[in-house]
């Protein structure tokens, strides 16, 4: 069955796991309608939009929103009290609002950045769907809360009873292949071609991959937190250069690691480690990335039990500009429709002002917005066709509210079989939400077909107005993505030359830097060229990091020569002034820098070479 199943295109897996949803939200819906809720349909639109495939997940994703459920009523409740006093507070309150989520959604991560984007949206669906009954406001907002906790309730009974647990014991291996390439690759006296920008891809691709895993226990986070320590402290092993001297010895000892690691003996792989960084004639910031690494595997602990030292809190990577962007892009594309709204007086114009405040924040979250709303807009067309087929072909034929209830259930289980097909798993999703969202049952059936037709178009413009505005609007496409990561890179190096105690926070400033290149990676994975060019930027950024810190250390040590400290303290002026400015830093290293002895030496040729490579890079996209 599972190969006649794959045959035709299906994901048995994802088939599964989408039926099991479809009966859960069937299940909602029946509950919802019998305890008297105004919406029973929602209830099944939020088992679609809770349900996860790991007992974790669903976990953390149901917290999240339900408080983002809570959050988003009572904000709603407030807003159309507010338009009693005038209608345009309704728009003013909900586009800041949206905009604010949206803001603050882009810098969190995993279910939390979920949660405080639903609480935006779901401002919009009481303030917007209950306008027109202010009297009730409360009453109507605490329907759409109970509407979404009968929901949750069941999406996490049904998925808690089916849905397994997540297998860390995958990622662990995988954590320690890569490990033991990444060692092993350090170890070698010549570079082999691509190896470099191939483990650069694939420890960007598994940190990416780490937040999944930790959802749901505090264990698990702790777990996932030692692990992305491990690999930020291992990322330097990707700048060494190869063929540069080192000690008798060096090498041998990398060697050695590497293969206890294949050989999961971690206790000899720390060993190796320590015993490479004490040879004498070692760069310092190879005994750096030594140590680091040797004690960030220390803390990596095996299995469930919890790390022997709870690995310190880094500070990551945020997206400060896009953040903002997105929030100003919602809250304009939010005002903008909205006063059209109110001077046209459209009566459908909620319905589309609801879904713009979905897409507008929810998929701001995304790589690539703009492009997904071709494949939201078809999945929408098919959910407002599948729901004006239910209304006007189906639901006449019932005698009773229950028949209405009863008919529903097969346009339900039509979601399962879009999911679960390769072709139309990206439609998929919208297509079970715009169903549930038009098909309210009441009895005796009301209404027109124009009316019905009206609302449906309302919805599958909001996508459509979202496009618009992710194109015009601060355009969000992974082009200016890459730039703006490459760009606050650049704006870190030029912090840390000039931060005089860069060495008392050095774990902090290393961490952010490692995982904005992982970042940097990922996102350029999709272009070859891109890619080449993410490496050689992070690459050079990093290694102008190294030479920062080196400057730091040589301008406080007293027992370093008078003229040694000069040069580090002038190194360090250059780089604050003119990280930014790649050719004008290039100068002073060349003259100075290159030309020094000693262990060193590496530093400054790497670290010049990156200048060269960031002077030759295009420059940030407008």
């Amino acid at each position: 069955m599972t190969a006649r199943l794959s045959a035709y295109g299906f994901d048995p897996a994802r088939l599964a796991f989408a039926f099991r949803t479809a009966i859960a939200a069937s299940i909602a819906f029946v509950l919802g309608w019998l305890i008297g809720l105004e919406h029973p349909q929602w209830a099944a639109m939020t088992v679609w939009a809770a349900s996860q495939p790991t007992r974790g997940q669903l976990w953390e994703k149901s917290l999240f929103r339900v408080l983002g459920s809570i959050v988003g009523t009572a904000v709603g409740i407030g807003l159309v009290v507010a338009m009693q006093i005038h209608p345009a507070l309704l728009i003013v309150g909900l586009a800041t609002w949206v905009g604010a989520c949206t803001w603050v959604g882009n810098l969190q991560r995993g279910f939390a950045a979920y949660g405080t984007v639903l609480a935006g949206y779901t401002a919009a669906m009481v303030s917007l769907l209950d306008a027109a009954h202010p009297d009730h406001v409360l009453s109507l907002g605490a329907d759409r809360l109970a509407t979404v906790l009968t929901g949750v309730a069941v999406a996490t009974l049904i998925g808690s009873l089916f849905a397994p647990a997540m297998e860390t014991g995958r990622l662990r291996q995988r954590v320690q292949d890569l490990l033991g390439e990444m060692l092993a690759h350090a170890a070698r006296t010549a570079q082999v071609p691509d190896e470099r920008g191939r483990l650069l891809a694939e420890l960007a691709a598994v940190e990416e991959s780490l937040d999944p895993h930790g959802a749901g226990s505090l264990r698990s986070r702790q777990t996932i937190r030692s692990t992305r320590a491990l690999l930020i402290a291992a990322t330097p092993l990707l700048l060494w250069t190869h063929g540069d001297r080192q000690p008798a010895g060096f090498r041998e000892f990398l060697a050695d690691a590497a293969a206890a690691i294949a050989g999961k003996d971690l206790a000899a792989a720390r060993r190796a480690l320590k015993s490479a960084a004490a040879l004498d004639g070692v760069s310092p910031r190879f005994i750096d990335t030594l140590q680091a690494l040797e004690s960030a595997l220390d803390a990596w602990h095996e299995g469930p039990e919890p790390a022997k030292a709870k690995p310190a809190r880094r500070i990551l990577h945020r997206d400060w500009v896009g953040a903002r962007e997105a929030g100003l892009r919602a809250f304009g594309a939010l005002m903008v429709f909205g006063i059209l709204w109110l001077a046209t007086g459209w009566s459908v114009g909620a319905f589309m002002l609801l879904g713009l405040s979905v897409m507008i924040s929810l998929f701001s979250t995304f790589e690539n917005p703009s492009q997904m709303m071709r494949s939201v807009f078809v999945g929408q067309l098919l959910g407002v066709a599948g729901a004006l087929a239910l209304r006007w072909l189906v639901w006449p034929c019932a005698q009773a509210e229950w028949q209405m209830i009863g008919l529903t259930l097969p346009f339900i289980l039509i979601g399962p079989l879009l999911i679960g097909h390769n072709r139309t798993v990206a439609v998929s999703f919208d297509y079970n939400m715009v169903l549930m969202l038009m098909s309210q049952p009441h009895w005796p059936l009301t209404g027109t077909f124009d009316a019905s037709l009206a609302a449906g178009l309302a919805v599958v413009a909001a996508p459509l107005a979202a496009m618009l505005a992710y194109l015009t609007i601060y355009p969000a496409n992974l082009r200016r993505r890459i730039d703006t990561v490459r760009e606050a890179m650049l704006h870190d190096l030029h912090d840390l030359a000039a931060d005089p105690k860069a060495l008392d926070h050095r774990l902090h400033w290393q961490a952010r830097l490692y995982h904005r290149t992982l970042r940097l990676i990922r996102l350029s994975g999709r272009s070859a060229r891109a890619q080449g060019e993410a490496e050689g930027a992070a690459l050079a950024v990093l290694n102008l990091g190294h030479t920062a810190m080196w400057c730091h250390r040589i301008s406080r040590d007293e027992t370093r020569p008078a003229a040694e400290r000069r040069f580090a303290r002038s190194l360090l002026a250059r780089l604050s002034q003119n990280a930014l400015k790649p050719a004008r830093a290039r100068s002073i290293l060349s003259r100075h820098g290159i030309r020094r002895p000693g262990p060193e030496a590496a530093l400054f040729r790497d670290a010049l070479a990156g200048l060269e490579t960031l002077s030759g890079l295009p420059q940030k996209a407008a």
